[in-house]
């Protein structure tokens, strides 16, 4: 059974001058009054009483006050704390009448519950880390977040690339007319070379020819001069004749062949190979697109399964009330972080993981509810009796709904409260009594 508050006797605390307060075992609590009449005082004074020097006021003692600083705490385990005396010196009794000290009290109070508001404006990640640490699956949690984080990195990665790679791809140029591999200038060049060579022999029988005839004119003039070697040179003319006839004949018959094609074919060769590089290369640009994209869409299975993990993992941890979650490393509740939720649902969540904290420690303290409307109060009253939660609160307010009224350090009405939760709120008719 956790440990409740039953009864606060207080004098001279702070703003306190004489404050009795017996709080309801579970539910809401309210201490109202106006700014600076000692509402806050009475938090302080039970936080004192219960969290020890850590605790201590700054101005503890009550300005222009004679007696010494009192606090009186009965707990419902029957443990009774009590701080009396000049230097206000801890005492602490247990149900068998024995005295103890802080180390009692640490075991079943959780400082948490006493400073609510140093949960509440702890960093998201401090929230995180504290649910986490309660259900126990933090560092699973943790490997599983950065294992996302990396899968999440690298899918991102690999998306840009897969768009670069695309966009690359769609801005080269393409040949359709190129051949698939680049030409060989080789070939083209033996071809070259064996029609130059071909040319070069006609060329040679071409100069045979002329020589034969000069041969032949000069012996014309020799046969002219020299008319008693008639005979003689009349049968080297007639030889002469005969050779010239057939060199005639043949040189007739000689075409040159041409070699302008295969110019044009060699000067064409290196933008026919471009054409073919610029292909090879935007098909490449091409492949390596569709590989990343498909690198891109394994990526987001993983992190789609990893999540599928992560929310398994949560799904199955004790959470200390239905709708908490961790994600991305931040606390969230329905669905919304802690900057989006409102007044009352940050006080409910505070409240249920402060209490799983320490289960033994069956209370809390909260400040300035005067955010909350009557509606929310009767709701988040409730939720802490169905809890099993005590709450101890103030309130700006004189109203009905508030158990006491604290004004200049002492308590002016006697109990108040709401209605049940279950009926619609009407001011005017609620009655005296707890909360």
């Amino acid at each position: 059974m956790s440990v409740k508050i039953t009864a606060l006797e207080a004098e001279n605390v702070k703003r306190i001058k004489a404050v009795a307060l017996t709080p309801a075992p579970t539910g809401l609590t309210l201490v109202g009054g106006n700014n600076n009449q000692g509402k806050t005082s009475v938090l302080d004074a039970l936080a004192w009483a219960l969290g020890g020097d850590r605790f201590r006021p700054d101005a503890a003692q009550r300005d222009g006050a004679v007696a010494p600083a009192h606090l009186k705490v009965t707990l419902s385990n029957g443990v009774i704390v009590e701080r009396k005396g000049k230097n206000s010196t801890l005492t602490v009794t247990d149900p068998t009448g024995r005295r103890s000290g802080q180390q009692l009290l640490n075991a079943f109070i959780e400082p948490l519950a006493l400073d609510l508001p140093r949960f509440m404006e702890a960093s998201d990640k401090e929230k995180a880390d504290i649910l986490l640490r309660i259900i126990g699956i933090g560092t699973e949690l943790h490997t599983r977040d950065m294992e996302i984080k990396a899968l999440y990195d690298k899918r991102t990665f690999t998306g840009q690339l897969a768009q670069q790679k695309k966009h690359f791809a769609e801005e080269l140029i393409s040949y359709p007319e190129a051949p698939d591999e680049p030409v060989s200038a080789s070939d083209l060049i033996r071809q070259q070379q064996d029609i130059l060579a071909h040319n070069g022999e006609n060329q040679r029988k071409r100069s045979q020819l002329a020589q034969l005839t000069d041969l032949l004119e000069r012996q014309k003039k020799v046969v002219a001069d020299l008319e008693f070697q008639l005979s003689t040179e009349r049968q080297r003319l007639d030889t002469m004749q005969a050779d010239v006839k057939i060199a005639q004949t043949a040189a007739a018959d000689l075409q040159d062949e041409s070699t302008a094609e295969l110019e044009a074919s060699i000067r064409d060769i290196e933008e026919t190979n471009r054409k073919v590089r610029a292909n090879l290369e935007k098909s490449r640009a091409e492949d390596e697109a569709v590989q990343y994209d498909s690198e891109y869409k394994r990526l987001t299975e993983q992190i789609a399964q990893k999540r599928a993990d992560r929310m398994a993992l949560l799904n199955g941890a004790d959470l200390p009330l239905r709708g908490l979650s961790v994600e991305d490393g931040a606390l969230t509740y329905k669905g919304k972080h802690w900057r989006d939720m409102s007044g009352s649902d940050q006080l409910r969540v505070a409240a249920a993981i402060v209490r799983r904290l320490n289960p033994d420690c069956g209370f809390v303290l909260l400040d300035k509810l005067e955010q909350m409307d009557m509606t929310t109060l009767q709701e988040f009253s409730a939720w802490l009796e169905a809890e099993g939660l005590q709450a101890i609160a103030t309130r700006v307010s004189t109203g009905s709904e508030c158990q006491i009224i604290i004004e200049d350090g002492m308590v002016k009405d006697a109990n108040t409260t709401l209605p049940p939760v279950t009926e619609k709120p009407q001011p005017k008719s609620w009655t005296k009594g707890a909360f």
